[in-house]
């Protein structure tokens, strides 16, 4: 055993929850609509549904674990540039290479858990070692590199949705979404069980708060990245809290004041996963197709700019809503690439209200109306990931509550 093997090695025997008792068997689903829609899950991954394109949910799903499997190849091969890079006075007056030995370290530890990641997600969709080989082979046979930012960004969401360190950011937006939920609520007899399905949703931790909120909700969120939800099914796999000790700070020099805030740990989950919030994994627009008129509360954070078609979106959330039922929105209109349309805020309004939907007011802690007169507020929101960065990535997030009449 070389010593980078044994070094993941020694590494998953500390991280592994498994070797810890942790864990619970989680690719067995736990209620009758987690089982519905597992079933559901693996008619849509089996290669024969549909088309075998790069689009295929079996396809991106492999390409996920590839980049996840080469976690440890492809941060090395950038340590590796740093130490090309480096002078000998550097050595002399901060023991740079001491610094370089110490992120290999680390990478080391995060590759364990990328390991960990991948070993959970290959027995949870049923891949066989020599399906992801084979695909493995191919991809670097045509000289194509694994995705290295989104497995790091994938560690840096770790913090940002399950970590206490993300809790301002949370803390940003979940108070909000969560007040202007139990406000619904209370509009609705005490016994009822409402439908709350969250889009977009990431590594899921809102859609965890609000099933917290006590056995009122029944939550679904939906997600189409695979790196996202490879990430969120190992996380989901946690029962107790702050069992995964990771390193997400180290792929980048940039914005640390110190070495030790580069190289600090995080622990995660702050929190044990709820048990009955389910994934249903895909494209918003056309997986939840046969959901229509199911859905009392959709909430889209830091989603509906997402959108290639904006107007898909909208279409969706009004047809999975109730008559009366209600979305929130929390999030800015960052435009990503290729959009069909680009609508300014005051626009959205006015389709939103064309489309059937009233504005209805929301409290003071959702930010200061954008518009005097009228519904919509405004409300600072950061997406950073790490509080101790000498530089700041915000939003003036828009906020708004609308019935569907």
């Amino acid at each position: 055993m070389d010593e980078a093997t044994a070094a993941i090695a020694n590494a998953q025997s500390v991280q592994n929850p498994l070797m810890m008792g942790a864990m619970p068997s989680s690719h067995v689903p736990r209620t009758a609509r987690h089982r519905h829609e597992k079933a559901h899950l693996m008619k849509r991954m089996d290669r024969k549904s549909g088309k075998w394109t790069t689009n295929h949910p079996r396809y991106r799903l492999l390409e996920a674990l590839w980049a996840y499997t080469r976690y440890r190849e492809r941060h090395m091969a950038e340590l590796d540039r740093w130490r090309t890079l480096y002078k000998s006075t550097l050595e002399n007056t901060i023991g740079y290479r001491k610094r370089l030995d110490e992120i290999e370290r680390l990478i080391l530890t995060n590759a364990a858990i990328c390991r960990d990641m991948v070993q959970h997600a290959m027995q949870f969709y049923g891949i066989e070692q020599k399906e992801l080989d084979d695909h493995m082979s191919l991809a670097e046979k045509d000289g194509r590199q694994a995705d290295r930012f989104a497995t790091s960004q994938t560690l840096k969401h770790y913090v940002r949705d399950w970590a206490d360190e993300g809790l301002k950011e949370r803390n940003e937006a979940f108070p909000c979404i969560l007040s202007t939920i139990e406000s619904i609520k209370s509009e609705y007899p005490e016994d009822t069980k409402l439908s709350v399905l969250l889009p977009g949703s990431g590594l899921g931790r809102l859609g965890h708060d609000i099933a917290n909120l006590g056995a009122g909700f029944e939550v679904t969120i939906n997600e189409w990245s695979m790196f996202m939800n490879i990430g969120y099914r190992y996380m989901d796999s946690q029962t107790t809290p702050n069992t995964l000790i990771f390193h997400p700070f180290i792929d980048a020099m940039s914005h640390h004041a110190t070495k030790s805030d580069m190289l600090r740990p995080i622990s995660a989950p702050n929190i044990a996963p709820h048990p009955d919030v389910l994934l249903v994994e895909g494209d918003f627009t056309t997986v939840l197709a046969d959901k229509e008129g199911t859905f009392d509360i959709i909430v889209t954070h830091f989603f509906i700019d997402t959108a290639r078609n904006l107007m898909s979106y909208f279409d969706t959330i009004s047809r999975l809503l109730k008559p009366g039922g209600h979305w929130i929105n929390f999030g800015p209109l960052l435009y990503g690439t290729g959009p069909f349309v680009q609508l300014s805020l005051e626009e959205i309004i006015r389709v939103v209200e064309a489309m059937g939907f009233a504005f209805e007011d929301l409290g003071e802690e959702c930010g200061e109306l954008t518009f005097e007169g009228g519904k919509v507020r405004s409300r600072e929101a950061e997406y950073g990931f790490n509080v101790k960065a000498l530089t700041r990535y915000a939003y003036l997030a828009q906020v708004w509550r609308v019935r569907k009449v």
